[in-house]
């Protein structure tokens, strides 16, 4: 089994290198603006997951108000309840 993800591993690593060299020797540009490309996408990519996260952090918060918001009317329903009850309780054990 160990042989067999070796192997694996060994294949991934040489097919890595292949395709870097092809890349390199089929690559549509030059150096310098394959490396401006490059750094203009990595810097969209990281605008990009930075508005993602913030759209996630404001979904959250709003998630959390919500669930704020239904936990205090549950507990005004439940605090209503007992209080029901135990009017009822007092009403009944005064008629017994």
């Amino acid at each position: 089994m160990a042989d067999s993800v070796g192997s694996k591993v060994t294949y991934f690593l040489v097919g890595l290198g292949l395709g870097a060299l092809v890349g390199v020797l089929f690559a549509p540009k030059a150096g310098d603006e394959t490396r401006d490309y490059l750094s203009k996408k990595a810097d969209e990519g990281k605008d990009y997951a930075q508005r993602k996260a913030r759209e996630l952090r404001e979904r959250a918060d709003e998630l959390i108000e919500r669930g704020k918001e239904v936990a205090v009317r549950k507990k005004d329903s439940i605090s209503a309840a007992v209080e029901a009850g135990r009017e009822a309780y007092l009403r009944e054990s005064k008629q017994s």
